[in-house]
This record gives C-alpha cells, structure tokens and sequence, in this order.
C-alpha cells in the first residue's frame, strides 16, 4: 500500500506542482520493508509507483 502526501510550494512562473510520493518496497534479500520517498511532479505520479 502507498501512500502520497501533497507537498505546497511557492509557484513560480513556470514551476510545476511537486507532490511528496513515499511507495512501501519490500527488500529482497532481508524480506524487510523499506520506504522510498522522492518528489515528483503531480503528472508523473502513475509512472513513480509503477516502478518496482
């Protein structure tokens, strides 16, 4: 399960919407959870959790 949380940021003239994305990955080695968190901008939200 993922989560993503709504970044605010001053918008300059042309800035994009950031939005703070955290995806749950699962290590492969230890079996642990991990959490990856990563700024990206709101369009290319599908594409950051559609990673693995």
């Amino acid at each position: 399960m993922a989560k993503k949380a709504v970044a605010t940021f001053s918008a300059k003239a042309g800035a994009k919407t950031m939005v703070k994305c955290i995806r749950m990955d699962k290590s492969s080695k230890t079996g642990a959870y991990m959490f990856t968190e990563q700024l990206v901008e709101a369009d290319k939200v599908k594409d950051f959790f559609a990673k693995k």
